[in-house]
């Protein structure tokens, strides 16, 4: 009974500090199994109960706020524990994985368009399976990839589809996208591919919000279906409907640039405004009404009724977490001015906070939370009074914008690794056109389309504005990763420039900031080698780094317009390692999954060498020779042009790879591309054993039978072997029989599907299984990391055959990330 009756001992500030922090406990205790590794967060839901006679306990004892701050953490731990292990149960088991199951349910979400491999397009939805299949085993909701539908689905429409599924699994790379997390979040337990034959579209009607916001979804696309407006009506949709997916991935890297992508998503300013128009309509009409009024004060009802149109208007858009802060503000301050109390804006805020996390704990780990509740924080605590009149808003405008971009520098730069310069000037006017002008043209559509014509003029401007921008130098600055000290430091160093203190003290918060925006940089000693495996997929790419010199060794695949490895892979690597041009980058063929990225590399930073297959570069040949801080760089294929040795059939792709060895500290590297079983058996007979040895050898194409035959693993005699291969890849790599090649030789195989990104280094010695992501971002959701070194013993005679010759691999358009994710 002592902690129904302890907000009484408290009274005044003493409580708001107490409900302030017991919500600050309940917030944080719930990242805990969100971030706990693989195995601790289990016993969080048997732990957590455990604890309850020690809070019963210290409520007899008198020691109340501290009963309910560890009831708040129990709470916040256990059952965010429960959760997941829920939604864990849910994602299917790995015997299921690659099998065909045929699905019945409705589409669940907007329908996005895709474009898949060799220009067939495709459809990526959310499918809610029906109940029956979900209790014959099938999983409850499947993220699906399907391409050549007889009929374009739409949200609310119930298909029946032959459907290939796999568990959560995305690209593992540092600071990168987590797949398997976002889809976590989405409560996604599974994804799929639909077989192009038994497609079938049971009910062509819908119902419910989904079916509502595909009916205005295809009211925008009609009114502006012209190709001038495709922009403008993605941006329409993004801004009413919470249709990110609409916006391309071209307009994604702009707005990014030009630090303005925040208000392409339903802000909490847009549901303010939404509420504040609605509470307005109804408080004039509800006036109209004298038996109204007597029955329920006209402020009263319009506030109430502002409520419960912003969440209708922040569930219509998507429930974003912004959305979502907004309405649960809202909400708090409607009861407490019902109840005639004040609150700080602390505790109303750390309120919103622990609510939005009850509704959602996997909100912690998306920065739309933390953006959003930094920014409310930080215009709160400023405190700033404008002054009246037309200047006094335009001089509130102005430090309202100020505040926010200088205290969130910090935290965008740690989110993003980037930081727009431009973005200051860019959301002058694009925060006001947006907020004001697009986004009530996008709401008001709805009862006149023209208006959307309007709107995606005003996008146009915008759009035209803001590239004007881009092109400026140094309108984007990217940041290598600094270390947790420089972050905490930094983000620290933001708060204290956005408070209204003496610029003597915002001068310290500015000191503060230096070692997170000029972090030290980490490089190999002079004489020594770093390389990078990256996790690309079905593809081929790795970052050489010596003392002062990079280079990039092939450049990934290619996922379709606008999303390619480069891009989405090498870029942030090169980015956060600190590099800021390439001295060499080199392609070993043609083929687009080592190919895909090398036009985003080109384009994003100088590169003052080009060779292989490099648009504008030379081409590689035995005998290249270069040294870079004391390492040894030489090209050990293909053979000198006109070499009359080279017979046609070795004038494939394939076979014109080019091999990279590279020695450093004595402890070789070997980069081999796609070469296959002819060029293997001349690299053993022009090198031999002598030449071929390495400690590090990244697996000839992909690890299909066509190469890696036992005469030149026996020849490489690799300590570590590195795969590069595509999850649940259609060819099958790497193969039975090679695997087991390398593992006679005595190899380490690992591969980057249980890997993520690897990373080597000459001067360092430890267990090559240690230095894999996933290995160091071991979570419940992800795969083990895996090494593969079987008892020779075990394992059957494995022939000496290259195998039937396999197709160039295409990439893998599951790789990608799903559509509808800002990138």
């Amino acid at each position: 009974m002592g902690l129904v009756h302890v907000l009484p001992e408290l009274p005044g500030p003493a409580a708001w500090r107490a409900w302030t922090a017991i919500a600050v406990v309940l917030a944080a205790t719930m990242a805990l199994p969100v971030t706990l590794l693989m195995g601790m967060s289990l016993v969080m839901p048997n732990a957590a109960p455990m604890a309850l006679p020690v809070v019963l306990s210290m409520a007899r004892w008198g020691r109340h706020w501290l009963a309910w701050t560890m009831l708040a953490a129990i709470a916040g731990t256990g059952l965010t524990a429960a959760r997941a292990g829920t939604r864990m149960a849910e994602v299917p088991p790995v015997e299921r994985e690659g099998q065909v199951m045929t699905l019945t349910g409705r589409v669940g979400s907007l329908p996005q368009r895709t474009a898949g491999i060799g220009g067939v397009d495709g459809w990526r939805f959310i499918l809610d399976v029906d109940p029956a299949a979900v209790g014959e085993g099938a999983p409850p909701r499947v993220l699906l990839s399907c391409y050549q539908m007889p009929l374009p689905p739409r949200a609310g429409e119930r298909w029946r589809l032959d459907v290939k599924l796999r568990r959560p699994h995305g690209l593992m790379n540092p600071h990168g996208f987590d797949q398997a997390l976002w889809m976590l979040d989405q409560d996604l337990p599974a994804a799929g591919s639909c077989r192009s034959k038994g497609q079938q579209r049971l009910e062509a009607g819908g119902f419910g919000i989904d079916a509502l916001r595909q009916t205005m979804r295809d009211a925008i696309d009609r009114q502006l279906g012209e190709r001038r407006d495709r922009r403008g009506a993605g941006v329409l949709a993004a801004l009413s409907l919470g249709d990110q997916g609409a916006v391309n991935a071209a307009d994604w890297g702009l707005y990014r640039d030009a630090g303005v992508s925040h208000l392409l998503s339903v802000s909490g300013l847009h549901v303010t405004m939404f509420a504040w128009l609605a509470g307005a309509a109804a408080g004039w009409a509800w006036r109209r009404s004298a038996r109204l009024c007597l029955w329920w004060p006209a402020p009263r009802a319009a506030m109430w009724i502002g409520v419960v149109a912003a969440g209708l208007y922040a569930l219509f858009s998507g429930w974003g977490v912004p959305s979502q802060r907004t309405v649960g503000l809202l909400a708090i301050l409607a009861l407490l001015r019902q109840a005639g109390a004040r609150w700080p804006w602390p505790t109303s805020l750390c309120a919103a906070a622990a609510g939005v996390c009850a509704a959602d704990p996997w909100a912690l780990t998306q920065a739309g939370f933390w953006l959003s509740f930094c920014a409310v924080a930080l215009l709160m605590a400023a405190d700033h009074r404008a002054d009246p009149g037309w200047r006094g808003a335009l001089r509130n405008a102005w430090h309202t914008q100020w505040v926010v971009t200088l205290g969130l520098a910090p935290l965008t730069l740690l989110l993003f690794q980037q930081l727009s310069i431009v973005g200051l000037v860019a959301n002058a006017f694009a925060i006001p056109l947006v907020s004001y002008v697009i986004t009530p043209l996008a709401m008001l559509g709805t009862l006149c389309p023209p208006l959307w014509t309007l709107g995606a003029w005003c996008v146009a401007l915008m759009n035209t504005m803001l590239e004007a921008l881009r092109v400026l130098p140094l309108a984007v600055w990217h940041l290598p990763w600094p270390t947790a000290g420089a972050q905490a430091l930094g983000l620290l160093g933001g708060a204290v420039l956005a408070m209204p203190w003496p610029w003597r003290l915002r001068l310290g918060g500015l000191a503060l900031c230096v070692p997170m925006f000029w972090p030290v940089l980490e490089r190999p000693a002079p004489g020594h080698l770093e390389l990078w495996v990256p996790d690309v997929g079905q593809g081929g790419a790795a970052i050489l780094r010596t003392a002062h010199h990079a280079m990039v060794f092939d450049a990934g695949p290619s996922w379709g317009p606008g999303s390619d490895a480069g891009q989405r892979v090498l870029l942030p690597l090169l980015w956060g390692l600190g590099e800021r041009r390439l001295d060499l980058l080199m392609v070993s063929h043609a083929d687009q999954d080592h190919l895909g990225g090398a036009a985003s590399l080109l384009a994003a930073m100088p590169v003052a060498r080009r060779l292989g297959a490099v648009p504008g570069g030379e081409a590689c040949w035995r005998g290249q020779r270069w040294t870079w801080d004391g390492v040894g760089f030489e090209v050990l294929s293909p053979m000198a042009e006109g070499d009359t040795r080279q017979t046609r059939k070795e004038a494939r792709r394939n076979a014109t790879s080019c091999v990279l060895r590279v020695e450093a500290a004595g402890r070789r590297v070997l980069l081999t591309g796609d070469i296959e079983s002819p060029q293997e058996a001349r690299l053993v007979r022009e090198d031999g054993e002598d030449g071929l040895r390495s400690e590090v050898l990244v697996v000839p194409h992909h690890g299909s039978r066509t190469s890696s035959t036992m005469a030149f693993v026996r020849a490489v005699s690799p300590q570590v072997a590195v795969v590069q291969s595509g999850y649940l890849n259609r060819f099958g790599h790497p193969k039975p029989d090679v695997v087991a090649r390398y593992a006679v030789a005595g190899a380490l195989l690992l591969n980057t599907v249980d890997c993520g990104a690897w990373r080597w280094r000459s001067d360092r010695r430890s267990l090559p299984v240690n230095h894999c992501e996933r290995a160091t971002r071991r979570r419940y959701w992800l795969r083990v990391p895996a090494g593969v070194r079987p008892d020779p013993s075990d394992l059957p005679d494995v022939p000496d055959l290259a195998g039937d010759l396999a197709s160039t691999p295409e990439p893998d358009p599951a790789e990608a990330l799903p559509p509808g994710l800002p990138p």
